[in-house]
């Protein structure tokens, strides 16, 4: 709670930037704040209090919150010439910040009412950033279509919210989940409609198909930042969203949902792989690839024991810190060259060696190569679903992952084997601190993966 309060008063503070005129002060006062959050937000461990019966502060909040607040904090990092337009300053600050606020909602929440409130909070500024390149007609593509598709998924949720109410008579997760366990055989039919409506909502906040078509357009016409923000820190809000709602209210009545999850897996983890190999754009290539990363997600959703928090903190963990590496490259490489093909990184070793170096980690970790974080990601998600049975799941993920390796092999490809005339690409220094930082904490990761997987066990 410490933690949404600290947010929304940062958010506030940016508002009044421009009223005040203090917008100098407003970046460094971000990331003093955002480190004060994270401090905070680690000293909550171990405790667990429940407010007003809509947030519950446990160790599985916290987890994700750490996660989502870390990441954050490499974010703004990577997008301080983004955020220092000076025309928007304070707006995207303010954007970014309360979209924040709803991600750390959507990881505490305990009433189905906050779910619906967090999802928006994160949602609406998304919307407004997506489109915040106004001269480009791609963001503006981008905006038009991620409201649109947006809203109709926002009514599916609505509806299957309204639907288990209906037959529940509650919005609180745990006590839908006693009314199920106490009287099974009374539910209404309109309650297993409400589930798998609101799967339907969920599977299109994560990218998963084939509630995925959003997902290209927008990654590819977003500015770049706002991409890795929502490759990143959206993904994580909204898969911890998920597990929490189909781990506790729905968990007694897995049969209905298990098989319909098992095939939206299989179909996002083939389609978003081979679809990714057809690409030349690599925001489009990323956009595929973050689909095919829902799935392996998705996988661990279906496990149900208690590895699968633990190995969907890690994978998050691991795959939003690989996706800000590698969009921060991007998003050089396209400042320098103005496009974003896999050929614009042609002979980026030669170039900027430390850009190819970095992004080479990333990518490696991304498709799962040891000893990188990827791999250990994949490790544990793999564990989960075959211990829990889902083997044809598992060796369908294995085939997937070797597609991936191969789009992903290209971007490597072009960098140290295929020649270019460019100039010295030149990086500034807090950039080049941000991918050495990130560059550790990959090899980190993978070399100490239990520390993490363990808090998930934990909570």
């Amino acid at each position: 709670m410490n933690a949404l309060i600290l947010l929304s008063l940062l958010g506030v503070f940016s508002l009044l930037a421009e009223i005040f005129s203090f917008k100098k002060l407003l970046y460094p006062v971000v990331l003093l704040g955002l480190a004060a959050t994270f401090g905070v937000t680690v000293c909550d461990w171990g405790t667990t209090q429940t407010y007003y019966n809509m947030i519950r502060v446990d160790d599985f909040s916290i987890s994700f919150s750490l996660v989502i607040l870390f990441v954050a904090f490499l974010w703004f990092i990577m997008a301080k010439d983004y955020l220092n337009d000076e025309e928007h300053k304070t707006s995207y600050h303010s954007l970014v910040l309360f979209a924040l606020v709803g991600a750390l909602c959507m990881v505490s929440y305990t009433n189905m009412t906050m779910l619906f409130l967090g999802i928006e909070i994160l949602s609406i500024p998304m919307y407004i950033l997506a489109g915040s390149n106004k001269n480009d007609l791609s963001s503006n593509e981008a905006a038009f279509k991620y409201l649109i598709m947006g809203a109709f998924s926002t009514g599916f949720l609505l509806f299957g919210i309204t639907m288990i109410y209906g037959a529940t008579g509650s919005f609180d997760l745990a006590e839908i989940a006693m009314i199920v366990k106490a009287h099974p055989e009374n539910i209404s039919n309109i309650f297993y409609v409400g589930i798998l409506l609101m799967l339907v909502a969920m599977a299109f906040k994560v990218s998963a198909v084939p509630f995925h078509f959003w997902a290209p357009d927008v990654y590819q016409g977003a500015p770049t930042p706002v991409t890795a923000f929502m490759a990143t820190i959206v993904k994580t809000a909204a898969f911890a969203a998920f597990l929490k709602l189909f781990y506790s209210a729905f968990a007694d009545v897995n049969t209905t949902w298990m098989t319909i999850v098992w095939a939206i897996a299989a179909i996002t983890l083939l389609i978003g792989n081979i679809t990714a190999v057809q690409q030349t754009s690599v925001k489009r290539m990323l956009a595929y690839s973050s689909i095919a990363h829902a799935g392996y997600m998705l996988m661990a959703l279906l496990a149900q024991d208690e590895y699968s928090k633990g190995s969907i903190l890690f994978y998050t963990l691991a795959y939003s810190v690989g996706s800000i590496a590698t969009f921060t490259i991007v998003g050089i490489v396209i400042s320098k060259k103005g496009k974003d093909e896999v050929e614009s990184f042609n002979g980026l070793a030669e170039s900027n060696p430390l850009l190819a170096v970095v992004m080479t980690i990333a990518i490696l970790s991304l498709a799962g190569i040891p000893p990188t974080a990827g791999f250990f990601a994949k490790y544990y998600i793999f564990t989960s679903a075959f211990f829990a049975g889902n083997i044809g799941l598992v060796i369908i993920a294995i085939i997937a992952s070797l597609i991936g390796v191969y789009y992903y092999f290209r971007i490597i490809i072009a960098m140290f084997f295929k020649g270019s005339n460019d100039a010295a690409i030149h990086v500034q220094p807090i950039q080049k601190v941000l991918l050495v930082l990130i560059a550790i904490t990959i090899i980190a990761l993978g070399l100490f993966p239990d520390f993490i997987v363990r808090l998930g066990f934990v909570s």
